[in-house]
């Protein structure tokens, strides 16, 4: 009929869509392996720059602050920490879980110096380095 492989490009984009779903899945939700302590998850992160410092700012909803661990050595930035099951809702079945648990670590390579300074707020990491 002329159609030029219409269904067969249609069904190829819908392949290769569902790849590139796959791929973004793995790289911010990677199985957890058997060691204690071993990352689960890398939370989604901006990076912005600016003529003099760079922010980076990493989305952590309900992790507690004193649960985050930042560190900065030979322009690698690490933070690692955990999101703990909300104990309010111990007891409660799961009908939906989108948004990860357990350890996470973040790492990324940055031409910065210097952490300068840091805030939490409304779930979110800012950080602050200079050039």
């Amino acid at each position: 009929m002329g159609n030029g492989g219409f269904p067969e490009r249609m069904w190829a984009e819908a392949l290769a869509t569902l790849e590139r779903a796959e791929r973004l899945q793995r790289q911010f939700f990677l199985p957890a392996g058997g060691e204690r302590g071993r990352a689960c998850w890398a939370p989604p992160t901006d990076v912005f720059e600016s003529a003099s410092e760079f922010f980076v700012l990493i989305a952590l909803p309900d992790v507690a602050p004193d649960r985050i661990e930042i560190g900065f050595e030979a322009q690698v930035l690490t933070v690692t920490g955990e999101r703990r099951f909300p104990a309010a809702l111990a007891g409660t079945a799961i009908r939906r879980m989108e948004i990860p648990q357990g350890r996470f670590e973040r790492r990324l390579a940055i031409a910065a110096r210097t952490l300068l300074r840091s805030s939490f707020d409304n779930g979110c990491l800012t950080l602050v380095l200079a050039k």
